[in-house]
């Protein structure tokens, strides 16, 4: 488990990244905190950087959004899904298992 913040670090509608190997953004959206891969499986740029609204984060770059439960895609230019990761909050921390991705789903 990943270390990522506090709680009160992560207002609302506000998303931060995680470095490391493979960075990892997580999302407080919708009342619940999320954790996915933080590259944009359509180009490189940080989700982290794009805007979410209800539970999906739109890219920067080109306007894919990712449903911010699954990692799904809902429109193009993205086909590919990002992984994501449980999320634990204890004691007024957030925490990332790193190690336990889901597995990742591609659009049909």
């Amino acid at each position: 488990m990943i270390r990522a913040c506090a709680v009160s670090d992560l207002p609302e509608g506000e998303a931060l990244r995680i470095e490391g190997p493979m960075p990892v953004s997580i999302f407080h959206a919708e009342g619940g905190f999320y954790a996915l891969d933080d590259t944009c499986t359509h180009q490189d740029a940080s989700l982290a950087d794009g805007w979410i609204e209800g539970c999906f984060v739109e890219c920067p770059l080109h306007a894919a959004q990712f449903d911010l439960r699954t990692g799904v895609p809902n429109c193009l230019p993205a086909k590919h899904a990002v992984r994501t990761y449980p999320v634990v909050v204890e004691d007024g921390m957030i925490y990332v298992d790193t190690a336990a991705p889901e597995i990742q789903r591609d659009v049909a």
